[in-house]
């Protein structure tokens, strides 16, 4: 799905922000992978705009393709699964916590913002169809993501810890979080929330 003008025939069209997403597009796919959102590090200062449009490019989004599946799933057609990223903001700062898919919801506008994100999926979840949520971390690679900037500012020597720099960051790699996506598309038992994360998160320090 783009937000452009379609350029192949593999290729439909559809506007999340005006409700508009053609059911045809999705009848024949058997499963959908949902990232669409606007990045949360594009601004160094949220705004109030900035928090409204960083919230609405993912709940509306996201409701507008499980209420799409949904319908199309009440005629036994359609996609059957809906991967849709999430993000470990669902936690909020916890400090030193161990944190695991069961644990609660934090607080705070990320951790807010992660539990609407979750909940416009319902529509699905609620026709049946197989949900699941990729909380993920930052996503470090040299081509992209936060790395590069941040490289940059040690090389000019600008880097360096953040406050106490105690601050746990659960971080995965451009690799790892495709192979997440792979797996669970092609893993049924999953379902509800996957904390798509190293498995050595580290501090600010």
């Amino acid at each position: 799905l783009t937000r452009s003008r379609p350029t192949g025939a593999d290729q439909a069209q559809w506007d999340p922000m005006a409700g508009q997403l053609d059911p045809d597009a999705l009848a024949k796919a058997d499963a959908v992978v949902h990232l669409a959102a606007r990045n949360l590090g594009e601004q160094l200062r949220w705004t109030a705009r900035t928090k409204r449009e960083l919230l609405s490019s993912r709940v509306e989004g996201t409701a507008l393709v499980a209420r799409t599946m949904a319908d199309l799933a009440g005629g036994a057609g359609g996609p059957r699964v809906l991967l849709c990223a999430s993000g470990v903001g669902f936690y909020g700062d916890r400090g030193d916590e161990v944190l695991t898919e069961a644990s609660s919801g934090g607080s705070g506008f990320l951790a807010g913002l992660c539990r609407q994100w979750e909940a416009a999926a319902d529509p699905a979840r609620e026709a049946g169809l197989r949900v699941v949520h990729l909380r993920t971390g930052p996503v470090q690679d040299t081509a992209g993501g936060g790395l590069p900037k941040q490289a940059l500012m040690f090389r000019l020597g600008l880097g360096g810890r953040l406050g106490s720099g105690r601050q746990w960051l659960s971080w995965t790699s451009l690799d790892d979080i495709v192979g997440a996506y792979v797996h669970a598309l092609t893993h049924d038992e999953l379902d509800g929330p996957v904390n798509n994360v190293a498995p050595n998160p580290v501090t600010n320090a």
